[in-house]
């Protein structure tokens, strides 16, 4: 209790929750330092967990023993399947969150972990001995000694907050900027860049005339995120769907003079995939329409998020846009929407276990990597909280890989390549489409069962009877000799639940719904899926080739000077990762191949 830690998380959002109780839960002593303890994993964007990819960060999270997943299931207004009519691959859970019950849930997990210490506090500057942490100095002069520090900022470094041609300096409408500790950063050489994000309006529900828009109702079979049981089932509640018009993109064309991107008073790069209406209305000129999302905050407020309406633009354009919208006429606006432009350190200057190349003890996690989303912080600071550990126990770190999950394509994308714009998950990243003994017991039974079922299905033999095809003339099916289940299900019209119809022992055995679609991904895309694991067996054979730290590649030969700058920029631990980072060509991999071999 005399100021020393073994390690000091900066910043309590998503990742550094994440961070300080992976620390914790390996026993670890952690200092949780936050701006505003109220704002504890605080959604300052959109209530929300999951969607496309984000879904597979959260349960990859908690399949490694984080508790996002566990909150999300703990905390939701409605659970919702995304892509329910496509194919299994883009298929995504998406939980709209009560945010201050959130908030409340997380915060509650954190008081009550062992070794977790929160206090209130700015840091701005980093203490470094001889090339490794040795402490942090908050802004009241208070210095702390610890041998790791986790930095998981999100858009608080120098943020300056954006509404028409005013600005603010701040990191969340609401809250203060972090100012000093990116000075301190780039004292120890660690370089930073701008970016910038934003978020909408929130209006007075009580002003909002639903009657004119579409209802989107939740799911009435619930999914959820954590392989932990006994999930809640909480009472759905409805989002809603309005749409933008000619009017509302009058108004906004008529004052894009105001809006300090097109001012170029914002020099941070704003999120491709997520951009402000402003940004919609031009790049989509031809598009008479665009979908705006209602979407509660919670139980216990009026306040609703616009989902799909991010503006820098003035508040007084603001309300005119608004109530421009069908069912917001009358809208009372209760936050105004804003940009935020912030320091980010790009990863590049990081390891895959987010570990500083220059500082050891130094790790990076969230937004200030450069990512987009509470997905993408809460996987990265569970894996910078482990590895702050490994480092502590001089263990290896945690490296996963790109085959073995999105967290690990996340991290290799960051740190392998020089992202220029918030970065967001997305499955198309993923070349390849998961704790403690009782949930690790849970997921191997899991396993077994599929396994069991799969034998089943290969083995049980389904009649070529009249009364079987009469079944199977519902479904557009019909076969003409005796068929295995398993060759069945392959058909695109074939299910679980027609096997419920036309076999005793499906619906005599008790599977639950998630082993159930598990069989039914893996016995109908059993060719994709042996096709893709060579690939990765491929790709597994590149990741053998390690590359020593000290190769001084200025003096290999049969490369370019481009590609020798690029690899001695990433510094790639194996080939595998050198022939992913851009401008790296086969042949280079080639030359290295060789190279490595001798």
């Amino acid at each position: 209790m005399n100021n020393k830690f073994d390690i000091i998380v900066v910043g309590a959002g998503h990742a550094g929750c994440e961070a300080a109780l992976a620390a914790a839960h390996l026993g670890c002593n952690v200092l949780l330092c936050t701006l505003n303890v109220d704002n504890i994993a605080l959604q300052p964007c959109n209530p929300a967990i999951g969607g496309p990819a984000k879904s597979t960060l959260v349960r990859e999270i908690d399949a490694l023993g984080g508790v996002m997943g566990e909150v999300a299931d703990a905390t939701y207004l409605q659970m919702k399947t995304l892509n329910s009519s496509k194919g299994p691959a883009v298929r995504a859970l998406r939980a709209q969150s009560d945010k201050k019950e959130y908030t409340r849930y997380m915060r509650n997990i954190l008081e009550n972990t062992d070794n977790i210490w929160i206090k209130q506090a700015c840091i701005t500057d980093i203490k470094v001995k001889d090339g490794e942490i040795s402490g942090a100095v908050d802004e009241y002069g208070i210095e702390y000694s610890c041998r790791a520090i986790i930095l998981t900022t999100g858009t608080s470094l120098e943020g300056r907050l954006w509404i028409g041609l005013n600005s603010y300096d701040g990191g969340r409408l609401g809250e203060r900027a972090a100012i000093g500790l990116s000075e301190s950063l780039r004292k120890h050489g660690i370089k930073t860049k701008k970016l910038k994000t934003g978020t909408p309006a929130r209006v007075d529900k009580r002003t909002i005339d639903y009657s004119k828009m579409t209802v989107q109702p939740g799911d009435e079979k619930l999914s959820f995120y954590s392989f932990k049981p006994n999930r809640p089932i909480r009472q759905q509640y409805p989002c809603y769907l309005t749409r933008t018009n000619e009017e509302t993109h009058s108004i906004i064309r008529a004052n894009l003079d105001k809006s300090p991107m097109y001012q170029g008073l914002i020099q941070g790069v704003g999120p491709r995939y997520c951009p402000s209406i402003e940004d919609k209305i031009v790049r989509f000129a031809s598009n008479p329409s665009h979908h705006i999302f209602i979407e509660p905050e919670g139980l216990n407020t009026y306040e609703v998020y616009i989902q799909g309406f991010s503006t820098s633009l003035p508040a007084c354009v603001q309300v005119e846009m608004i109530r421009s919208l069908p069912g917001l006429e009358k809208a009372h606006i209760i936050k105004p929407a804003y940009a935020v432009e912030y320091d980010y350190v790009p990863a590049v200057q990081t390891l895959h276990s987010l570990m500083s190349k220059d500082i050891k003890g130094l790790f990076f996690a969230g937004q200030i990597n450069g990512t987009s989303g509470y997905e993408e912080a809460a996987a990265q600071g569970l894996v910078a909280g482990i590895n702050s550990v490994n480092y502590l126990n001089n263990s290896e770190p945690l490296e996963l890989s790109r085959a073995s999950s999105y967290t690990g394509t996340l991290i290799d994308d960051l740190v392998t390549k020089d992202i220029q714009e918030p970065y967001r998950m997305l499955t198309s990243r993923s070349e390849y489409r998961l704790v403690d003994d009782a949930q690790y017991q849970r997921f191997l039974d899991k396993q077994e069962n599929i396994k069991k079922e799969i034998q089943r299905l290969q083995e049980a033999k389904l009649p070529a009877t009249e009364g079987v095809n009469n079944i199977l003339a519902k479904y557009g099916e019909h076969i003409e000799n005796g068929i295995r289940l398993a060759e069945l299900l392959k058909r695109p019209n074939i299910n679980y639940d027609v096997f419920r119809e036309l076999d005793d022992d499906t619906r005599n055995i008790n599977l639950t719904k998630d082993v159930t679609d598990e069989v039914e991904v893996l016995v109908k895309y059993d060719g994709y899926i042996k096709r893709q694991l060579q690939q990765v067996e491929t790709a597994e054979k590149l990741e053998k080739y390690r590359i020593p730290a000290n190769i001084d590649y200025s003096k290999i030969t049969h490369i370019s000077t481009e590609t020798k700058e690029l690899l001695e920029k990433i510094r790639p631990t194996n080939l595998a990762q050198a022939s992913r980072i851009g401008g790296v060509k086969p042949a280079d991999i080639s030359v290295l191949m060789v190279m490595l071999g001798k």
